[in-house]
């Protein structure tokens, strides 16, 4: 099911933030007794984090936009205060995408239940400020660490399902008109003849709150096997 319209594979760069550097400062105030170390500590990188969802059908906004980049944690300051943790960058995709590492093809998460978090690239741990150095021996240390490296790796999704039954049909036979009086979804109907160009997703709620998500398939049209429009 590849065409230029629906994308069910897609290889993305995912990189979290690194960690904020640790600080190195000296508390030197009037009328202050005791001064010394006070530099705080740097903040934690945010993580890349992929989330399954019932509300997302395909991989096609990655396929646009492949680069999944969390925020750098923010470097430690004077007067101890510590670096502000980077915001995790959370990614969400459908239920049933599987997760490759691309260059060496193991599988690294296979997302399924809706709700599901995997992260797949951890931030960098902050680093430490000089207040973390201080001694008997040591009162005025000006050690400070820098904060933990970002992680990056490319990685392909591939999307197993997009739904539990799929209406077949050709153009104008009906599908999403089928479709919009099962479920809630809402794919373009009208008076004329037209084919739907992308599968639309609807989820089929009976009595017993069961589920069953079902896709209107874009029209067998001619040169279909031949890979015009959806393809076969």
């Amino acid at each position: 099911m590849k065409s230029k319209s629906f994308i069910d594979q897609v290889e993305v760069i995912v990189r979290s933030g690194k960690g904020g550097d640790g600080a190195m400062s000296m508390r030197r105030e009037a009328l202050v007794a005791f001064g010394g170390p006070d530099g705080g500590d740097g903040g934690r990188g945010g993580d890349v984090v992929f989330r399954a969802s019932q509300h997302v059908n395909s991989l096609l906004s990655l396929y646009y936009d492949p680069k999944c980049f969390a925020q750098d944690g923010a470097p430690g300051q004077g007067q101890k205060m510590f670096g502000k943790r980077g915001r995790d960058l959370v990614v969400d995709v459908p239920c049933g995408t599987e997760v490759f590492d691309a260059d060496s093809g193991l599988l690294v998460a296979d997302i399924v239940e809706p709700g599901q978090k995997v992260v797949v690239a951890k931030g960098g741990a902050g680093g430490y400020g000089n207040v973390h150095f201080k001694s008997a021996v040591n009162q005025a240390p000006t050690e400070h660490t820098p904060g933990g490296p970002a992680e990056e790796r490319r990685l392909r999704l591939e999307l197993k399902t997009i739904a539990d039954a799929g209406l077949v049909g050709f153009p104008n036979a009906g599908k999403s008109s089928l479709l919009s009086s099962l479920s809630s979804a809402t794919p373009k109907i009208a008076s004329y003849p037209f084919t739907t160009l992308n599968p639309i997703v609807g989820t089929v709620v009976y009595d017993d709150f069961a589920k069953v998500r079902v896709a209107d398939v874009p029209g067998i049209i001619e040169g279909a096997s031949k890979g015009v429009g959806l393809g076969h």
